[in-house]
């Protein structure tokens, strides 16, 4: 009786600290998807991606020249009138240029297109803008856009370095 006892009380033990042991332990036992909490544990070589890539929406025509806009304003130094006109402008034939773009036409008629729409605005920007901002305007579609924004931040850093020097 006496031997029994002690099996008794070994196999309570074992189930009162078991879950304990598990829970520090194992990675296995219950829900631990039929592998063990030890030993080897089998993983695939394929990386598991968490969720699928988002794909970016495409800019819309706002987006984009509102993006452009403050190194636009900065390099051509315009008011307030100027800039509203030119981003308005900007935006609607910046506009009608995605729309062709959607279409997928011929490179021909896009071609031809296009080269109305550019007609059309600058033709809307000389009667919006005064002669010297129009020119310089064409002048930065010209050189760059991404010129013009590197010369700005070069301007600026300049600009640090002199207010540095100054204190």
């Amino acid at each position: 009786m006496k031997t029994n006892i002690k099996y008794l009380i070994t196999i309570l033990i074992i189930l009162l600290i078991a879950p304990e042991i598990e829970a520090q332990f194992g990675n296995g036992g219950r829900g631990g998807g039929g592998r063990g909490g030890f030993g080897r544990q089998q993983r695939s070589a394929i990386p598991q991606s968490q969720a699928p890539p988002k794909e970016e929406a495409p800019k819309t025509a706002e987006q984009i020249v509102d993006a452009e806009m403050p190194s636009i304003v900065a390099s051509l130094g315009l008011d307030p009138f100027e800039e509203a006109i030119l981003s308005t402008t900007l935006k609607k034939y910046m506009q009608e240029r995605i729309e062709l773009q959607i279409l997928k036409l011929p490179n021909d008629k896009i071609r031809e297109a296009y080269e109305k729409i550019n007609k059309r605005q600058d033709e809307e920007l000389k009667a919006g803008l005064p002669i010297e901002k129009y020119d310089a305007f064409v002048a930065l579609q010209k050189s760059g856009l991404s010129k013009a924004k590197k010369d700005l931040r070069k301007e600026e850093k300049k600009k640090k370095k002199k207010k540095k020097s100054k204190k």
